[in-house]
């Protein structure tokens, strides 16, 4: 038979509130608690009996604050059903950990038992782990681990809004790689793909930490120069020529690698809507050219 929570005995209740496997508390609508099960000290690695007369909010991270007061207050006002909210609780060692927090707002009795909310509150450290590896694939090539193109399309976009902002000049440059597909042809497409992770591995040895360097697909590759004159742009590039000019050896194969580079330039100032393909194709353009020299020579 299954019976409702409060037709238990009261032992029965304290039991389900002591052995519960999360979080479980009872607080005060200020966000003072009032009992605390062992789960939730557990949680933020302190004992239950010194949680009580702790405000929920002192043990929330100072950047959630806000927004758990936010919480707090529509509850408050709206009084009907449980209110769910993500926040992230700080441990005494100063780690803190993700949590979701069910709140249920209960009402003074005829009794005299004073208004109080229960809180259920779950660890949801796997599950944002899951989230934000999620998200990494989505953005980032699976071959090379570097930003894909929609990804570089928003840095470039960023880029380009704050040189508006401050006046400051944005670069782009287009590369890609010469005789890759004979490459392909000669060795296989798993030396191909070696290829392709051993030049993105050379292509972060060079880059500044303001840059952005993404695989657009094939064997194209681009980066974003934040603040940067094309001086400095084509110093960077002719870093990475040299970075490439050196054999590589994947495999038990030396493979020889050459590449094509364009650079694009957007001044200071300029309206990001109108650069964005401006700078692209100033960059694609100087790309070209560049194969087609080193082609005839």
């Amino acid at each position: 038979m299954t019976m409702a929570p409060d037709m238990l005995p009261p032992a029965d209740r304290e039991s389900v509130f002591v052995n519960a496997p999360v979080g479980v508390a009872v607080c005060r609508p200020s966000g003072v608690l009032l009992a605390v099960n062992p789960a939730l000290g557990d949680l933020v690695g302190r004992r239950a009996d010194d949680l009580v007369g702790r405000s929920l909010f002192e043990l929330t991270h100072p950047e959630d604050v806000e927004a758990a007061q936010e919480v707090w207050a529509a509850l408050q006002r709206q009084r009907t059903g449980p209110s769910r909210h993500e926040s992230r609780l700080v441990r005494p060692d100063g780690g803190t950990v993700p949590v979701q927090i069910s709140t249920s707002w209960v009402e003074a009795t005829p009794d005299g038992a004073p208004e109080h909310l229960v809180l259920v509150i779950e660890d949801i450290t796997d599950r944002k782990a899951l989230e934000a590896q999620l998200v990494h694939r989505s953005l980032h090539d699976p071959l090379t681990g570097l930003p894909n193109r929609s990804l570089y399309q928003d840095r470039l976009r960023h880029a380009l809004e704050r040189g508006h902002r401050e006046n400051t000049p944005t670069c782009v440059l287009m590369i890609d790689l010469d005789g890759f597909k004979a490459i392909n042809d000669a060795y296989g497409h798993p030396i191909g793909d070696l290829v392709l992770v051993a030049f993105a591995e050379r292509l972060r040895a060079v880059l500044r930490s303001s840059d952005t360097a993404a695989r657009l697909g094939g064997d194209e590759f681009s980066i974003v120069c934040e603040n940067t004159e094309r001086a400095d742009a084509q110093v960077l590039a002719d870093r990475l020529r040299a970075s490439v000019s050196e054999p590589m050896s994947l495999a038990g194969t030396s493979v020889e690698l050459g590449m094509s580079i364009g650079i694009g330039w957007a001044p200071g100032g300029t309206d990001p809507l109108e650069s964005i393909d401006q700078v692209i194709r100033e960059a694609d353009d100087a790309m070209y050219a560049d194969k087609t020299t080193r082609r005839s020579r």
